[in-house]
């Protein structure tokens, strides 16, 4: 039942995104403006990635919910547990809620444990935001990471 909510969710704001043909952030639609962060922290050990985060939204208005996309190199392994708010959405991709974010406030911590289909020394791990309930963030660049994750227990910041 609750990975039915969390598709119903984001398919909410994945038909949002087709009926406008754009992306958060696009200059042509009409919204309050937010600014949408992504920092934590991810680290990898026997080809299991932990990952986590907080959520930041930096205003001026407040986001409603927004949907965030976190794509890895490497494809996942078939079978994953993932958190309440958290839905596979392809071989390398998970997508997230991140709950309703006021203006100039964080958001709850989001927390996930995925498995590399394969054995790999490393992996890229990009975060984005998909969705942004309808706000333009006109500062794309805080809510795109990439990090390079080695496979050694390491913890790496972003």
């Amino acid at each position: 039942m609750r990975v039915l909510r969390v598709l119903r969710t984001l398919a909410v704001g994945a038909a949002a995104l087709a009926v406008t043909g754009a992306a958060p952030g696009h200059p042509d639609l009409p919204g309050p403006e937010a600014d949408l962060a992504y920092h934590g922290a991810v680290s990898m050990a026997g080809g299991q990635v932990d990952v986590r985060f907080t959520p930041r939204n930096h205003g001026p208005a407040a986001v409603p919910d927004a949907t965030v996309r976190l794509r890895w190199s490497k494809p996942l392994a078939d079978r994953q547990t993932l958190p309440e708010g958290c839905a596979r959405s392809g071989e390398r991709v998970v997508v997230c809620r991140t709950g309703a974010l006021a203006a100039d406030g964080a958001g709850e911590r989001i927390e996930l444990r995925v498995r590399l289909r394969d054995a790999s020394s490393e992996v890229l791990l990009e975060l984005d935001t998909v969705w942004g309930g309808g706000a333009v963030d006109g500062n794309r660049a805080n809510d795109q990471q990439r990090v390079l994750v080695l496979d050694t227990g390491d913890t790496y910041y972003f």
